[in-house]
């Protein structure tokens, strides 16, 4: 997954992520919206065929973002790794 940084603060986040469909954005929109540490966290898809999706995450003013959406990745990525057939 290819992602780029489009604004990076303390507490604010914002990606472009290139060639995601909505149904990865959705379960990673689910877990950080979740989180205790996090304040709003969307995915904006725009145009299906011109725009890759943006990601934009909010935490809360303890919480840095980059741990936040370390720890939410790390632990879908752990889930995924413990699925069998």
């Amino acid at each position: 997954m290819a992602v780029t940084v489009l604004l990076k603060e303390k507490n604010e986040l914002r990606l472009r992520i290139i060639g995601e469909s909505h149904t990865a954005l959705q379960v990673l929109r689910e877990r950080l919206n979740n989180h205790k540490d996090v304040d709003y966290a969307n995915y904006f898809p725009g145009h299906p065929e011109l725009d890759d999706p943006e990601f934009y995450i909010r935490t809360t003013s303890k919480a840095g973002v980059e741990k936040v959406l370390t720890d939410i990745i790390g632990g879908v990525a752990t889930e995924f790794d413990d699925a069998t057939l």
